[in-house]
């Protein structure tokens, strides 16, 4: 906006509203954007952002101030700008560091909406505004939940990267971990080193499938147990559905398994220390023939995009105390290395990147087995009767330009151009002579 001039082109959005005049209903707008990112109400302006000016300009900014104070508990900004000669009131409201209500009401900003929030949704505000994990809120359990086993194996681990000295007990290292307090453990106590955390926790488990087809299962494992537990089921549960070979170099024998397995125990493991454990839906991983997809409740944290995933990026762990325990034990690093090194991973396999996304509420994770998969095949640009071809030398081994055209109705141009396309991409390599000439996948 500009003090006597025209007005800059502005939009309504999560943080700017307009309203031709006042109501006391806008107190809902003004409580949403302290519940958010803050914002700025415009008084006198039309929602097509055309300034039309007030009438009752003084009177408003004696009253506004004390009505928004005693209201919402906040104190605003209301000044008076002038537009094209026509006074408006420009109400600024800063995000507010506790939870604001309306009439015993709660509201955020969702775009440029006005949105009522209550249930879960409401406790994950509050926990937001007071810089509170839910992993750190205490259970109303004590030590006796504790598998001392566990916590004795996860000393060991940890002895690299933590002092613990050989006397201290087992309440003292969970103490020393901020995973018991007052007695009481905390929910991360009780998801890393409880006997039986679905006990407490029924969503807190991890459900592995084997499919054929989108609705064909041909298996199901459901893991249970504290979050170590998991991990370890996990690997064991999806190798079950791999295929392995193996290298020889010089003297040692590798195993070559379809997908690198240190980039699938780092999404096993991301999984369950990023997941929202406030969400009832479990973490879930569909193995099929050419690709597994591992997903969980809750998408990524604030600042951080899909693309930043896949380079350096900084860490905003959702679960603080879990990512630090899993990090101690050597199973995490602290600086948001794990999805850079999936991608690195595959590509020494020679794998496509693993494909990241925000999907259904949750953030998922694609491995494909091999480049010759139709989402990967599309990416490079193949139309679908390449991609139809693709898939015809993966099953018969090869292609003839005669089976090309009869697969996809084509003229021998076509055909040719299209089998040309593939040859320069290196995806076909051509073999034999003359009329013996045919087309395999280049490996």
């Amino acid at each position: 906006m500009r003090e006597n001039g025209g007005m800059e082109e502005m939009k309504e959005s999560q943080t700017v509203e307009f309203k031709e005049s006042w109501r006391d209903e806008y107190l809902k707008i003004l409580c949403a954007f302290a519940n958010t990112d803050g914002g700025v109400l415009y008084l006198g302006i039309s929602d097509d952002g055309k300034p039309v000016g007030l009438k009752n300009v003084k009177q408003l900014l004696e009253i506004l101030p004390n009505k928004i104070r005693n209201s919402l508990n906040i104190i605003p900004s209301v000044k008076v700008e002038k537009i094209n000669s026509k006074e408006i009131i420009k109400i600024e409201i800063s995000p507010s560091e506790v939870p604001i209500s309306y009439k015993g009401r709660f509201y955020i900003r969702a775009g440029s909406t006005t949105q009522e929030v209550s249930g879960m949704e409401l406790i994950k505000i509050i926990m937001k505004k007071q810089k509170l994990s839910w992993d750190s809120l205490l259970s109303d359990v004590g030590i006796e939940e504790i598998d001392k086993e566990m916590v004795l194996k996860f000393k060991e681990m940890a002895k690299d990267r933590l002092a613990i000295s050989e006397g201290d007990s087992i309440e003292k290292i969970l103490e020393n971990l901020e995973l018991i307090k007052d007695g009481k453990v905390t929910n991360a106590g009780l998801l890393l080193f409880g006997k039986y955390p679905q006990k407490y926790f029924l969503n807190s488990i991890s459900r592995v499938g084997r499919f054929k087809t989108p609705t064909e299962i041909l298996d199901t494992i459901e893991i249970r147990g504290n979050l170590f537990a998991q991990v370890d089921k996990l690997i064991e549960a999806i190798k079950k559905h791999l295929n392995v070979r193996f290298e020889i170099k010089g003297i040692e024998r590798k195993d070559i398994w379809d997908y690198p397995l240190p980039a699938i125990r780092e999404a096993c493991v991301n999984a369950l220390i990023h997941r929202d454990y406030m969400d009832s839906a479990e973490n879930q991983i569909k193995i099929y023939d050419d690709h597994i997809w591992f997903w969980n409740p809750g998408k990524l944290p604030e600042g951080l995009t899909i693309e930043m995933l896949k380079g350096e990026h900084f860490s905003k762990p959702r679960n603080k105390l879990i990512a630090m325990v899993f990090y101690y034990a050597g199973l995490i690093e602290r600086w948001g290395t794990g999805t850079k090194r999936m991608v690195e991973l595959c590509k020494d396999q020679s794998l496509p990147e693993p494909e990241f996304k925000e999907f259904g509420g949750g953030f998922s994770v694609t491995f494909y087995k091999d480049i010759y998969n139709e989402e990967h095949l599309r990416k490079l640009g193949l139309n679908e009767r390449q991609i139809k071809a693709v898939l015809y030398v993966k099953e018969k081994g090869k292609i003839t330009n005669r089976e090309y055209r009869e697969l996809n109705g084509l003229s021998d141009e076509g055909a040719r151009l299209d089998i040309l396309k593939m040859l320069q991409l290196g995806i076909f390599e051509q073999k034999g002579k003359g009329r013996a000439v045919y087309y395999v996948l280049k490996k």
